[in-house]
């Protein structure tokens, strides 16, 4: 059975991973007949936001602990992720990979990307190990896979600009599709970044999915 590691970024879009996002992929992995394997950093989440009001609060939470709630505890430590143990990678959208996998939201082009998703981001890369990333996760592409790496981020104008600006190249494409960089075996899908309910998230992950597990 082929392995997928995804790496998860808390629990919440404004905040952490992308609750809906995660789930779909969980399942897609599963459908397709591999295995997913939860991992995410063991560090302070950026901030917390209260999902209700849409505001921040005053609360310190840890981006481990939070991802351990989508993935029922089945989670551990990214720098215990050994990438020569897994097929693939997967990296679910929401607001956390912009916060607390990297500082994209808050130094835009100028990010600094953790050190253990990099390591491990770029572990796959160098194997040729087929990654997927979903929504806002493509953000990271340029940061790992260097100058003219294929990605999409929907057709958001402004992202779409900043990823072009840090080296890659980006592809509009719609929510029912995925952007593959053939000789990166790189997949690209923007989920959240165009969707307006689950279904229309799913189009897409689905399909990464499906095509992920194939190359792996």
């Amino acid at each position: 059975m082929k392995k997928v590691a995804v790496i998860l970024s808390g629990c919440g879009f404004y905040d952490g991973a992308e609750i809906h996002e995660s789930v779909l992929s969980l399942l897609a992995i599963e459908q397709n007949g591999a295995s997913w394997h939860c991992f995410a950093p063991d560090i302070d989440q950026f901030h917390v936001v209260n999902h209700a009001a849409g505001e921040e609060m005053a609360a310190n939470r840890n981006v481990l602990q939070e991802s351990a709630r989508i993935a029922r505890g089945n989670i551990q430590a990214i720098s215990e992720l050994n990438p020569n143990h897994f097929d693939a990678l997967l990296l679910p959208g929401g607001f956390g990979v912009a916060k607390n996998l990297s500082s994209f939201a808050s130094k835009g082009v100028n990010l600094d990307v953790d050190e253990n998703v990099l390591r491990v981001c770029k572990a796959f890369a160098t194997a040729e190990k087929p990654a997927g990333y979903v929504c806002i996760s493509p953000i990271l592409i340029p940061s790992v896979y260097g100058n003219g790496a294929k990605g999409t981020i929907g057709n958001d104008p402004e992202v779409s600009a900043a990823f072009n600006a840090m080296g890659g190249e980006h592809i509009d494409c719609p929510v029912d599709d995925f952007v593959l960089d053939q000789s990166r075996r790189l997949l690209s899908t923007p989920a959240y970044m165009l969707a307006t309910s689950v279904s229309e998230a799913n189009a897409g992950i689905s399909k990464l999915v499906q095509k992920l597990i194939d190359l792996a």
